[in-house]
């Protein structure tokens, strides 16, 4: 059943002014009430705005996600999402919340999506912020019978396919960067976080998510910048006439991980590794690898087999596995 602060953010999502009053008798509740909901939300980081004597709206409208939506668009699209695939109003994380939860069986995958995260991840320890409406943050759920030997891949291979969705959607300069960042323009569109458990001489269970940018507002471009990152970008920014609607954007891109998840489980890196090469941000790109206090400037080489990243530094080629490293280009590609 839904919450009542989801159902007002229903009621809201159009853009539109809304009065107390009218509000109140939408819900069958007191305008008092209508009052505490709009607190509730936000609390949890949505911005209503309030116009005295007036009432309420949101500063833009927002196609809020749904799980039939998502489901009728990737029909449309020709794909066909998993039974187990839920949309929360709130959650502290995707990934937390499939992580938590026990494996699903080979061949039955779990998708979460999340209108509002609270604690939303990125990778070493990072909080992914992504304001209500602002993008889409989503995680999949996946088990392989059978351990891949490059399981430490995986990650790339996941980037590329997203990567690839997102060219099919008309957004043909969005590239890759190792290990899990998606990119446009030396500019961060998204990013993916991985957790990965297995067993020797058994199988893995991985939870693998994704954040993107639709349209962020101006107050999270700047809470975003910062030393060592790379500024923030969004959909809207690249072309905003190509945007697609949110809930067809999430079919397309769940469908995505699925298929790269699928594909590596018969196939491992050796499916994506040309393709990986074809989208990399920064190969044959001078980088520092920082990792602590300690960095080493060099020529980025690609990837190998197991997903290493090659740089070349002097006379000797220096081999990078993600954990704590951290890259960024230098150069030309500095913004």
């Amino acid at each position: 059943m839904s919450s009542r602060p989801e159902v007002l953010l229903g009621l809201l999502a159009d853009g539109s002014l809304h009065s107390g009053a009218a509000l109140a008798a939408e819900m069958q509740v007191s305008r008092a009430a209508i009052w505490k909901m709009v607190g509730e939300l936000r609390d949890l980081g949505v911005d209503v705005e309030s116009l005295p004597r007036r009432g309420y709206r949101l500063p833009r409208g927002v196609e809020l996600l749904d799980e039939q939506k998502i489901r009728a668009a990737a029909q449309l699209q020709g794909t066909q999402l998993p039974a187990d695939l839920e949309v929360l109003f709130e959650t502290d994380s995707t990934n937390v919340h499939l992580n938590d939860a026990a494996p699903p069986a080979p061949g039955r995958p779990r998708v979460a999506f999340a209108e509002l995260q609270r604690a939303g991840r990125g990778r070493r320890g990072r909080s992914w912020l992504a304001p209500f409406g602002s993008g889409l943050a989503f995680s999949v759920a996946w088990t392989f019978a059978e351990t891949p030997a490059d399981l430490p891949a995986l990650g790339l291979a996941v980037g590329v396919s997203v990567t690839e969705a997102l060219h099919r959607l008309g957004f043909v300069e969005v590239r890759v960067k190792w290990p899990n960042d998606i990119v446009w323009r030396n500019r961060k569109l998204g990013g993916l976080l991985l957790q990965m458990r297995s067993e020797i001489g058994g199988g893995a269970s991985v939870v693998a998510g994704l954040g993107l940018n639709i349209a962020l507002p101006a107050a999270a471009r700047a809470a975003l910048e910062g030393p060592g990152l790379l500024p923030a970008t969004d959909l809207c920014e690249i072309d905003p006439g190509r945007v697609p609607e949110r809930n067809a954007l999430a079919a397309a891109l769940a469908a995505a991980m699925l298929a790269a998840l699928a594909e590596f489980k018969d196939s491992g890196f050796a499916a994506f590794a040309a393709r990986w090469t074809g989208l990399d941000a920064l190969a044959g790109r001078r980088v520092r690898v920082s990792h602590g206090t300690d960095s080493i400037e060099g020529m980025a080489l690609g990837v190998e087999a197991d997903g290493a990243l090659r740089i070349a530094v002097a006379d000797r080629i220096e081999r990078f596995y993600s954990g704590d490293v951290s890259l960024r280009p230098i150069g030309d590609l500095d913004p």
